[in-house]
């Protein structure tokens, strides 16, 4: 993810700064959540902390378990403000990482991504109460699954929404009967209608 984060910032800063500014989506899952941390786009304070200038913000690093997680796990919808997100729909996904905890430099920083609102996603119980592993596969501060900016265009999440789709790739599918929607589609569903009525 570093590596990927160091050609944008010093290739496509100025294209990517100027995607986003145009109203335009960026979605970056896992690996990618990883790049948009690196490169500084996500939290993305609007104050420009976490800019080139500053000391980065916030980091992913290596599960609390020190090894690679493959496991489905519940997401709490968090903020109000991103367009990819479903107000009070709790979603099950399946996460795939070894490098997955989400920390923050310091309390101060912590701070403000609660009270700012740039929690996008946070990991729960089937009755959406945060909790240990594996409830929170990764060992994350606050249970963060995902972030998002300023605007709510730009989400970063580790879980893999294009992984669950369709309902048989839930792996209790056979026992779904009646539920034909899969919790992955909401995602990209609901960027696709912020596209429709606003680009």
């Amino acid at each position: 993810g570093k590596i990927l984060a160091n050609q944008m910032v010093h290739h496509l800063a100025d294209a990517l700064q100027e995607f986003v500014d145009d109203g335009k989506l960026v979605l970056g899952i896992c690996n990618g959540f990883q790049v948009l941390v690196k490169a500084r786009i996500l939290p993305g304070f609007s104050d420009g902390a976490g800019r080139e200038t500053a000391p980065q913000p916030v980091s992913i690093t290596n599960n609390d378990s020190g090894k690679f997680e493959d496991r489905w796990v519940y997401l709490e919808p968090v903020s109000e403000r991103c367009v990819f997100i479903e107000p009070e729909r709790r979603i099950y996904l399946p996460v795939a990482h070894g490098e997955g905890k989400v920390v923050a430099r310091d309390r101060a920083v912590a701070d403000r991504l609660e009270s700012e609102g740039h929690v996008a996603f946070r990991y729960v119980d089937r009755q959406g109460r945060p909790g240990p592993f594996p409830i929170n596969p990764n060992g994350s501060l606050n249970s963060i699954a995902g972030l998002t900016d300023t605007t709510g265009r730009v989400l970063g999440l580790m879980p893999h929404p294009e992984r669950f789709v369709h309902r048989t790739q839930h792996p209790h599918w056979t026992r779904l009967a009646g539920q034909d929607g899969a919790d992955g589609m909401t995602v990209f569903d609901n960027a696709v209608r912020f596209v429709k009525q606003h680009l």
